[in-house]
């Protein structure tokens, strides 16, 4: 354990030369083999949905062109052979929510246990404490991509209009890929979010701690501000931070960080910004405002807007004020 012990209490010496939490490199021991496979199959679809919404360009001509026109059959047509496809990926990324939803579970399920602290789980199993890390890095990535894409929801909301419109009109909708009401309406609520896949996680997290009463809750707590503490220490020393392999791992690293903190503040009852906080929520602003603002101002806003208790009573005046938007 003494990698993570040195990072936390900043004893860096010449021995510190493996990271305390390898993100990088991190491979599984036999014990986490099994748990591993299982979240990585999630992980490389993960990739997949990333280049997908990434490219997600919408079918807004053809709609505002189909709006125009609600009279010309061939227009109509046209706007809905391109949603039909658009709406088949909406549901593809909504059902993959799920899948990411149960991989959190199966990570935390091991890395609150109560066979060792979190500390030691996070020292003991880099590799799942590194997948942690990869599916709060992917929620943040594609809440960022959702968050500039309105097209996401015009095309679902075009899509739901016509679908209706054709029940009244029994008319086959000839798609094949219909989405169900129930389905769409559970779609809507995912989307109608601005962070659909961070309030998912944030949600799962809290249905882990109220489904798993055997847990202590600071179980959960304390992995999440260990690894909020880890990140940010290995972001603000030098001897650390130089030793990352690749410049991406400091964003990577910046998404983990903001990520593990929205958890912890849904999960925690006193939430992130209390004084009695284990996170150093100074700090990790600091830190966030240290970087480039085009590559924090993202982060920044997800701290801003989809954490439970900044605007708390409890939260110091100094917080709220390094967080207001310029």
């Amino acid at each position: 354990m003494g990698n993570l012990i040195k990072v936390l209490t900043r004893d860096i010496d010449n021995n510190a030369g493996n990271f305390f939490l390898d993100f990088e490199n991190a491979q599984p021991s036999q014990s986490e083999t099994e748990v591993w496979e299982k979240v990585n199959q999630v992980l490389t679809e993960a990739k997949v949905i990333l280049d997908d919404l990434q490219t997600y360009k919408g079918a807004g001509e053809e709609i505002r062109q189909a709006i125009q026109n609600p009279n010309v059959e061939g227009v109509q047509e046209k706007a809905w052979a391109a949603v039909v496809p658009l709406v088949a990926k909406l549901k593809t990324f909504y059902e993959f929510s799920q899948k990411l939803e149960s991989s959190l579970h199966c990570l935390l399920d091991i890395l609150t246990s109560a066979d060792s602290t979190p500390t030691q789980h996070l020292e003991q199993k880099q590799a799942l404490a590194r997948q942690f890390a990869h599916i709060l890095h992917f929620t943040l990535r594609f809440d960022e991509l959702k968050m500039t894409n309105p097209a996401i929801q015009n095309d679902f909301s075009y899509y739901r209009r016509t679908i209706s419109r054709m029940r009244i009109n029994n008319v086959s909708s000839d798609s094949g890929s219909e989405v169900n009401n129930e389905l769409a309406n559970r779609m809507s609520l995912f989307y109608a979010s601005a962070t659909p896949m961070l309030k998912t996680l944030s949600d799962a997290t809290s249905k882990f701690v109220s489904d798993n009463p055997e847990v202590p809750i600071e179980n959960t707590t304390v992995c999440l501000s260990t690894m909020a503490c880890v990140c940010k220490v290995m972001l603000e020393t030098p001897e650390y931070r130089s030793r990352f392999a690749s410049e991406e791992t400091v964003l990577f690293c910046l998404r983990v960080m903001v990520g593990v903190i929205i958890l912890y503040d849904h999960v925690h009852p006193a939430g992130a910004f209390v004084k009695t906080s284990n996170i150093d929520m100074k700090g990790c602003i600091k830190v966030l405002k240290e970087q480039p603002p085009s590559s924090v101002e993202g982060l920044l806003n997800a701290l801003r807007y989809t954490t439970k208790h900044l605007n708390d009573e409890t939260t110091s005046k100094q917080i709220k004020n390094m967080l207001q938007a310029n």
